[in-house]
């Protein structure tokens, strides 16, 4: 590979991890049943309180917009700012897309499906990124990226909604409780609830016991 890639450590650019900052890790997959493209921020030691509420915004934008019920033929670009508001409160964003389409053994980023402008409008079955983040320079970066089906809602009329089906935690550390409205903390606990039915029956089924018991403190309510 490209020795000046950011992926190819050398003596003269790496350097040791600290647990005194945050980490971005953009990870992914293709297999023959499906691809992920799933994002996690972390920070091991005391995050700063702006770092603390800058996550905690960017994952209100994630939960926001995953939750939300809209009519069918309804444009993405219609509702990505539903991602931005939780940020916008306070005077923040971020300056790229709320989510592209994601294909099923085809392209990570697979067209037409997502939230800008031009994007077709969405429809049951379709898989799509959700992933609100913020950035300030040389300081540090914030991306939660979720990997969401688009479904029915149990709704009267026929609407449309999101399923994630990531299942990863997100970084307990990072979350300011305060921020969160009784609504986001039941979906979060829902969502935990979910990864542990789904997620923990394979971590025991493949002997995985330190594995395991972290995704138990990960997944409490």
């Amino acid at each position: 590979s490209d020795p000046r890639s950011p992926h190819s450590p050398s003596n003269g650019s790496s350097r040791k991890l600290s647990v005194n900052e945050m980490y971005l890790s953009d990870t992914g997959g293709q297999y023959l049943d499906g691809t992920t493209d799933i994002t996690r921020t972390v920070h091991w030691g005391v995050p700063t309180p702006l770092q603390k509420e800058a996550y905690t915004r960017v994952l209100m934008g994630n939960i926001d917009l995953s939750r939300l019920v809209f009519p069918p033929n309804t444009a993405g670009g219609a509702v990505e700012s539903f991602a931005r508001r939780a940020l916008w409160d306070v005077g923040l964003n971020y300056g790229h897309g709320t989510g592209h389409g994601i294909g099923n053994f085809l392209s990570v980023h697979e067209w037409p499906v997502g939230f800008q402008s031009n994007n077709v409008p969405l429809t049951a079955g379709m898989f799509t990124s959700i992933e609100p983040g913020y950035y300030r320079d040389g300081e540090f970066g914030i991306r939660i990226e979720d990997v969401a089906l688009v479904v029915e809602a149990q709704t009267e009329k026929p609407f449309l909604t999101f399923e994630v089906v990531s299942l990863v935690p997100y970084d307990r550390n990072l979350i300011d409780l305060r921020l969160l409205s009784p609504e986001q903390i039941r979906y979060l606990n829902a969502y935990y609830e979910t990864i542990r039915a789904r997620v923990g029956p394979e971590l025991q089924r493949q002997q995985l016991e330190e594995a395991y018991r972290w995704l138990q403190r990960s997944t409490e309510p």
